[in-house]
């Protein structure tokens, strides 16, 4: 006689998969609250001085411009190093 296997329940899988999206999301609600905040306590305007001349932005917007070169930045350079390899 061979014993019987009992079949995996689809419902724990379900209950796992529920509980991961509902923590990912909840996550991802607490960054976008932390990143509202933080371009709403960042709106004063600064003097940015650029090579030639100068001029006011938000400083919310000079932060960001700044992340998003240091990304380019970063992925040029990994770029580079992985060619030499």
């Amino acid at each position: 006689m061979s014993s019987p296997t009992t079949p995996v329940s689809g419902k724990s899988k379900e209950a796992r998969r529920n509980r991961r999206e509902m923590a990912r999301t909840g996550g991802m609600v607490i960054v976008a609250v932390l990143i509202t905040l933080f371009a709403v306590l960042n709106l004063k305007s600064v003097k940015v001085d650029w090579v030639f001349g100068s001029g006011h932005a938000p400083l919310i917007i000079v932060i960001v411009i700044s992340l998003l070169v240091g990304i380019l930045l970063a992925r040029f350079a990994e770029r580079l190093a992985s060619k030499r390899r």
